[in-house]
């Protein structure tokens, strides 16, 4: 029986072509090499550039001997799953972070060790694209009540009664 392979971001599904209506949907547990970064954005897995060098700050021998300052660089186009709209929102997040080559480039150096860095580096890119992802509200101009104006307009006028009655008061008036 022939098999329809379909790719989703996190694992691969195949759909069994059946004639009709009865269609049976199998779920294999191969991981495709791509990561999940929030909503259906994904990256593949050697499409992340890793670069560890010394870190900085106070930590004693551990920062003076070992590499765990982690910066990781992807390219935007290798991201998969925005929408349009969604890639322009991340790509004014990230405008600021983006080097001479037109990679993002994403710095950790704030855990002991490499891994908690890379770690912290994904989450970093994670919390980028979920900020993405969040369609911001429209805003819609409204006029003040009536009844707020009239409060405004009193409170106005109890402020220059209280005014007026700080004044000198002049003899003969």
């Amino acid at each position: 029986m022939p098999l329809k392979w379909s790719f989703w971001p996190y694992s691969a599904r195949f759909y069994r072509l059946n004639t009709g209506y009865n269609r049976s949907m199998c779920n294999l547990d191969v991981h495709l090499p791509g990561i999940s970064l929030g909503g259906e954005v994904w990256i593949d897995r050697q499409r992340m550039r890793f670069g560890f060098s010394r870190s900085g700050g106070p930590g004693g021998q551990n920062v003076n001997k070992v590499n765990t300052k982690t910066e990781l660089r992807i390219h935007p186009d290798d991201l998969h799953g925005f929408s349009v709209r969604a890639r322009l929102r991340f790509s004014q997040l990230v405008a600021n972070r983006l080097d001479s080559e037109g990679f993002i480039l994403i710095v950790s150096s704030s855990q002991r060790t490499q891994e908690a860095n890379r770690r912290a580096a994904v989450e970093k890119l994670r919390s980028l694209v979920a900020a993405a992802l969040v369609e911001p509200k429209i805003r819609r101009k409204t006029k003040p009540s009536r009844a707020s104006r009239r409060r405004r307009v009193e409170s106005k006028m109890a402020h220059s009664r209280i005014k007026q009655n700080r004044r000198a008061v002049k003899m003969g008036e």
